[in-house]
């Protein structure tokens, strides 16, 4: 029977949030918002363990109190200098209890809303899939292209086109692989394609959104305050 486990790579400083505090540390309704990204995969019924990767010379971690996340969770502070970096020495941690089979989530430590019917969909659909996927909501906005100037070279087709989101969910052993063959790109799946296979694309929706600029953190907490009323 295949496992399922989670790495989060949180080493990043999240410049472009701005502030000294790194991004995955604000606060949103009133837990620091990694809190609730590692609280998504931590109570699914699925998923293991959880390995949140952090930069070795992190300072704030120690100033919350994580208890309430569970037995699963497993700090690692071996984060490297890019999120692929941080991936792979999650994955090396990840070797004491994954088999090659087993399936990988990897997580944005900055994607706080995700929901446990679409870490369900995800696992559902991916179960006995080759390759493996991601969660992604097809684009809907008018997509334009700038030039030198910021002014409008040209419309792009959206056709076909999605935005990726996170878990990204591979097996094991073809993500160890092919991260260690493929170290550029920006997510584990652009990895997986240029290695030569293609990652099912598994619909999600917008409130699975990642937060980069900080009217993002209000949008989050909006959407996390109304699922603690409806009780979810």
């Amino acid at each position: 029977m295949q496992s399922y486990y989670a790495i989060v790579p949180a080493a990043g400083s999240g410049s472009r949030f701005g502030g000294e505090t790194p991004k995955q540390y604000q606060m949103l309704a009133g837990r620091p918002l990694i809190y609730h990204s590692l609280a998504a995969l931590s109570r699914h019924a699925r998923i293991e363990r959880v390995w949140v990767v952090l930069s070795p010379e992190d300072k704030w971690w120690r100033q919350h109190d994580w208890t309430s996340l569970g037995y699963k969770l497993e700090t690692i502070f071996c984060g490297g200098a890019t999120r692929s970096a941080s991936v792979r020495n999650g994955l090396d941690a990840a070797a004491t209890a994954a088999d090659d089979e087993d399936w990988v989530l990897v997580h944005d430590a900055a994607r706080p809303c995700l929901s446990q019917a679409m870490l369900t969909a995800l696992c559902d659909e991916l179960a006995g899939d080759p390759v493996g996927g991601l969660l992604a909501v097809p684009v809907a906005d008018t997509l334009k292209r700038a030039d030198a100037e910021q002014r409008v070279a040209g419309t792009e087709p959206r056709d076909g086109l999605w935005q990726a989101q996170t878990p990204q969910m591979f097996r094991y052993g073809l993500l160890t692989r092919v991260l260690t063959e493929h170290r550029t790109g920006t997510d584990e799946a652009s990895a997986v394609e240029a290695a030569g296979f293609r990652p099912k694309l598994v619909q999600s929706d917008a409130s699975n959104l990642k937060v980069t600029y900080p009217v993002d953190l209000r949008l989050a907490e909006l959407i996390l305050l109304a699922r603690m009323q409806e009780g979810q």
